[in-house]
């Protein structure tokens, strides 16, 4: 009897250390979310202006086409910086960069504006 419980003890250790780099990804998983979340939302109320092809577009217009592409390549999406990446920064067809244009600031690629705001939020956590 006791061997029998010995055995199961280990089964248990072993299925417990298992499953612990399942529970990190899904971790990693929420954070990821959790920080694409906040990009979309700061880039909603910026006012900015996002420039795609040389067309520019709304906040609010740039947040329903990064979500579409989101949507397309999220299987490839594992890091936030994947998500800015495929997601945000530039023309799948064209290649042309993203641009953004804010109050106040020099227009820049959306690449380095979200990531920077990436860098921000991530130290403030």
């Amino acid at each position: 009897m006791l061997r029998w419980a010995n055995a199961m003890q280990k089964l248990c250790l072993v299925m417990l250390l298992s499953l612990l780099p399942v529970l990190s990804m899904l971790s990693m998983a929420a954070d990821t979310q959790t920080e694409i979340d906040h990009l979309l939302t700061y880039l909603t109320e910026s006012g900015c202006t996002y420039v795609r092809n040389g067309s520019e577009h709304s906040a609010s217009e740039a947040v329903e086409h990064i979500l579409k592409k989101y949507r397309y390549f999220e299987d490839d999406i594992d890091t936030t910086e994947q998500f800015i990446e495929l997601s945000a920064s530039e023309s799948t067809f064209t290649g042309r960069d993203y641009l953004i244009r804010c109050p106040g600031q020099p227009e820049q690629p959306s690449r380095d504006w979200l990531l920077a705001e990436l860098q921000r939020y991530r130290q403030q956590e």
